[in-house]
């Protein structure tokens, strides 16, 4: 890690390597390619004729549509939580 508390990690995604810099540990940000690496080799295999930008686009859709989901269900959740603790 630099002085200024960011890592550089050299990753894979859907064939191309790209250098990540942040503050993430290594671990967490080769984690998040894969998962990324994953969704867009998901979304291939469905639909072949995508180029490489649709396909990136489509990926970057679909994970904020499961983020926001799981966000719904976690305000619930807390909602849920905190009414049982009053």
């Amino acid at each position: 890690m630099s002085q200024s508390g960011k890592s550089r990690t050299t990753v894979d995604i859907y064939g191309r390597s790209y250098n990540i810099v942040g503050k993430e540990k290594e671990e967490h940000i080769r984690k998040v390619a894969n998962l990324v690496d994953e969704k867009m080799n998901e979304i291939h295999t469905l639909n072949k004729s995508l180029d490489s930008t649709s396909l990136a686009v489509l990926t970057a859709v679909n994970t904020v549509n499961d983020y926001i989901k799981l966000k719904e269900e976690f305000d619930v959740l807390q909602k849920l939580l905190e009414e049982k603790e009053d």
